[in-house]
């Protein structure tokens, strides 16, 4: 075989994976593309060749998959086409390192016949480095691409991260197969797992309690007016017409900085707000910016108008009231910039406009918007599964996450948002409010599926019923801890196996 060939596949395999994520869910690619990239993995020679193929693997899974994020780059960053070309290939590169890692990992200390089992926990933790150094960033983790697939219903058991693991574990004992022709074990596995999933899938983790009625607003304001100071009036008159619209329900949901003025600054149109929501007895929960003139510290933060309960026979709001959210993970770049002394002045892209936020506790008590708890998740911290899992609480009734997507245009980037928010909603057996600025709005059940939307760049108001849920899923119960527990145990096994072959030297 050539030796090019190889690293042709994977890199193939690598960008076939797009077709697996929304807008297109071709679910039947992963596990495809998976076989193809692990089978050249087993026939590799050393841990370097190992590594550059996963690195290549990588290349493509996320040269293909976020593209999207070129979309703001290029149209609001202030970058000539070559720099913001370059700028996508350091961030790609950045992210392939990890499937690198775990082709490298597994090539180095795990025997071709204990892939299957050693790979998925060594998956885990690159998986999990990726979720947490430079703040993390989750996003195309496999298990998203199976949704909607016959698997689905592992996900309320072990979460979306649980599924990942056994992708790799099937596709690792389907590829070793094809090269042993001993097919029984990858049979068995992929057989079982696929049986207990449509088992799974029967049966009802929680149970629907009380109906609650619910707006939202899509003011679809373009990216490139968000911050002009002479559009403020104008989107802020946008979201107060759509609401009239909307007081018939118990809350009103805005998205992310839908009041485009500091919230000091707002308050006669804040204050305004509040009362109209009380007389209509509801509550509007809405994205603002908040700036500390004193400290200089300024947050992304969610607000609650109008009634904290459906007695209170006031407006809750006052100027800087506990009852709001301040965003915990913070996008590089967009919300802040690291070395920042060194990069603003390099270039438009590095000096964005409200590019320097703090950041809020990783813990926080949730909004109570006309008696409904609501554990919110500001733009991609719907994506750190862990973050929304900490915030749910015994009284929570819904997860709510609002956006501002305008950034990313027509690419597919919006579309893979709105499946990671139902996969919260199917893994933790909730239902997601999803508002955005421009699409794709949306309400999801507690199954994870999308009980109303919103189409993308259009000035529209809607209003749909979601359910609270009693019980609990597995997941929302347990979390990780069986997955951290399993990679422990392959670990210390691994590591013990490996001493006594030293020794045995």
């Amino acid at each position: 075989m050539r030796k090019w060939l190889p690293y042709a596949l994977v890199l193939l395999a690598g960008a076939s994976l797009t077709a697996a994520y929304a807008p297109f869910n071709i679910w039947l690619v992963t596990p495809v593309a998976l076989v193809v990239a692990l089978r050249q993995l087993l026939q590799t020679s050393t841990n370097k060749q190992a590594f550059a193929l996963g690195w290549t693997f990588g290349l493509g899974w996320f040269g293909a998959g976020i593209s999207w994020v070129h979309v703001s780059i290029a149209d609001f960053g202030g970058m000539p086409l070559v720099v913001s070309l370059l700028l996508m290939f350091v961030l790609c590169a950045y992210l392939a390192l990890f499937p690198a890692l775990s082709f490298y990992l597994s090539k180095r200390f795990v025997k071709p016949g204990l892939t299957p089992l050693a790979l998925p926990a060594i998956w885990f933790i690159a998986e999990w480095l990726r979720s947490w150094l430079l703040t993390g960033f989750p996003w195309l983790s496999l298990g998203y691409s199976q949704l909607d697939s016959p698997l689905a219903g592992w996900l309320p058991v072990i979460g979306e991260t649980g599924l990942t693991l056994l992708l790799i574990a099937m596709t690792s004992a389907i590829a070793l197969a094809t090269l042993t022709k001993r097919f029984l074990l990858a049979i068995s596995v992929t057989g079982v797992t696929t049986i207990a999933a449509l088992l799974l899938n029967s049966v009802n983790w929680v149970q629907p309690d009380k109906a609650v009625s619910i707006g939202m607003a899509q003011g679809n304001i373009p990216q490139s007016l968000r911050w002009v100071p002479e559009q403020d009036a104008p989107t802020m008159n946008t979201y107060r017409e759509l609401t009239e619209l909307l007081w018939d329900n118990d809350i009103i949901i805005w998205p992310e900085a839908a009041i485009p003025k500091l919230e000091l600054l707002a308050q006669d149109y804040i204050i305004d707000m509040n009362a109209q929501a009380t007389r209509y007895d509801t509550a509007i929960v809405t994205g603002i910016v908040n700036y500390n003139f004193e400290s200089q510290q300024a947050w992304n933060n969610l607000i609650v108008l109008g009634k904290a309960r459906p007695e209170d026979s006031y407006g809750q709001y006052s100027y800087f009231h506990g009852n709001r959210f301040a965003k915990h993970h913070l996008l590089p770049i967009g919300e802040f910039v690291p070395f920042e002394d060194w990069l603003r002045p390099l270039a438009p892209f590095f000096d964005l406009p409200m590019s320097s936020f703090s950041r809020g506790d990783f813990q926080q008590p949730n909004l109570l918007a006309n008696g409904v708890h609501l554990a919110p998740a500001i733009c991609f911290e719907i994506a750190f599964p862990r973050q929304v899992r900490a915030n749910i609480y015994t009284a929570t009734d819904f997860i709510i996450t609002v956006s501002n997507d305008a950034w990313f245009g027509h690419s597919h980037g919006p579309a893979q948002h709105l499946q990671i928010a139902r996969m919260r909603a199917k893994e933790l057996g909730i239902g997601v409010i999803r508002s955005t600025n421009n699409g794709i709005s949306a309400f999801i059940d507690y199954h994870g599926n999308v009980v109303a939307q919103l189409p993308q760049f259009e000035t529209a108001a809607m209003s749909a019923t979601l359910s609270t849920v009693k019980g609990s899923t597995p997941y929302r119960r347990l979390g990780d801890i069986p997955l951290t527990l399993f990679t422990a145990g392959v670990v210390l096994f691994l590591f013990i196996r490996h001493t006594r072959q030293r020794s045995r030297d």
